[in-house]
């Protein structure tokens, strides 16, 4: 069962780097959920601060993750219509099976937001490029604290290798 657990918390890990790249699969939850299943493991010492702060890091990004292209929005001069509708791109994106859908919703939703403001392309088309790089920096941060946890995953095992070798 311990190499079950230890297999299945690399495969969840994996899984979480994808789903940072990928829409559908939320990045530094499944990663966690790795970490975690990997420490259910008996020869894995339990250390429960070591995952509470690691799912803290989780809400934490995972909340960043829709409010940071809102943020880019409005930082490119875009007003509570266009972050408003990077929100929902983002949303709607996140349930679209396009790969990008997330990436173009954001981008979408704050252009059309804009738009309907100001009826002004230029504008709506500055606001809409705040939310895709706010998406963007969303995503690269999103993707290091799953490779951290791939990391911190590693570390796990070296640190435990010799028990991990009594199970072969």
């Amino acid at each position: 069962m311990d190499i079950f657990l230890i297999i299945l918390g690399f495969i969840l890990i994996i899984a979480g780097i994808i789903g940072c790249i990928l829409p559908g699969l939320p990045g530094p939850l499944t990663a966690w959920l790795g970490l975690l299943v990997t420490m259910l493991s008996k020869v894995i010492p339990d250390d429960w601060s070591f995952i509470w702060i690691t799912f803290a890091v989780v809400i934490i990004i995972t909340l960043l993750d829709y409010v940071i292209p809102a943020v880019g929005t409005k930082k490119f001069g875009g007003s509570k219509y266009g972050t408003f509708g990077a929100i929902i791109g983002v949303l709607v994106g996140f349930f679209t099976p396009l790969p990008g859908g997330v990436i173009a919703g954001a981008f979408l939703g704050a252009f059309i937001g804009e738009y309907l403001r100001h009826q002004q392309a230029g504008k709506a088309l500055k606001a809409a490029f705040g939310a895709l790089i706010g998406f963007l920096v969303s995503t690269g941060m999103q993707l290091i604290v799953s490779l951290t946890f791939f990391i911190l995953y590693i570390k796990m095992l070296t640190d435990n290798w010799d028990a991990i070798k009594q199970l072969f």
